[in-house]
């Protein structure tokens, strides 16, 4: 069985495939943490899929591209400034996770429109052209989403393969130059996640 994650059915609208249980989280990264983690804990999945859609960086990602996540940062947890945090008996914080190389390898070859790319997770939808630019400075990031880490890294702590794969919805930054188009996000989400599904499933 494998599990396919989104955070609102809709993005994946039409979608049903024997053999894959498709999950709802609602949105944002502590909702999408939950649900990911109760699915994974009441079933075995031997794949895991984070499909939906995202905002696309600028001069990286079009409104209407597929964007294959490589790796995810989390990008409101930790110091402001992006330094290491001190903490107590050598303690880290988990910022940063991967998709699952044997799934990047299967979409390299099998999802042929695809961009890959890294992706952040912010609680916080992006406005403005200054934290757009921003968050490209520090990540150079492909694609925005309020979900994408916490379900890569809840799929990482059972030891569930995952990889996360987003259509492009809109550009980062100014919403009023985002070029905004659901549609078309969720049908390269679609288009990415069928081909996908098409080996793995």
């Amino acid at each position: 069985m494998i599990l396919v994650i989104c955070a609102v059915r809709a993005e994946l609208a039409g979608f049903a495939r024997e053999g894959v249980t498709v999950i709802e989280t609602g949105v944002g990264p502590v909702d999408a943490a939950l649900a990911t983690t109760r699915a994974l804990a009441g079933g075995t999945y031997r794949a895991l899929v984070n499909a939906g859609i995202g905002g696309g960086f600028r001069g990286r990602a079009a409104v209407g591209d597929l964007v294959i996540v490589e790796t995810e940062s989390y990008v409101d947890l930790g110091r402001e400034d992006g330094a290491p945090l001190a903490l107590p008996g050598g303690l880290t914080l988990a910022t940063g996770v991967a998709s699952a190389e044997p799934l990047l390898a299967i979409a390299r070859e099998r999802v042929r429109d695809a961009s890959f790319g890294s992706g952040v997770t912010s609680a916080t939808i992006t406005t403005s052209d200054a934290r757009a630019a921003a968050l490209n400075a520090r990540y150079a990031p492909s694609v925005e989403s309020m979900e994408g880490f916490a379900v890569l890294h809840a799929a990482r702590t059972a030891g569930v393969p995952a990889i996360e794969i987003r259509g492009i919805s809109n550009l980062v930054g100014d919403r009023a130059t985002s070029g905004w188009d659901f549609r078309s996000g969720s049908a390269a989400t679609l288009r990415g996640l069928n081909a996908l599904l098409d080996v793995i499933s």
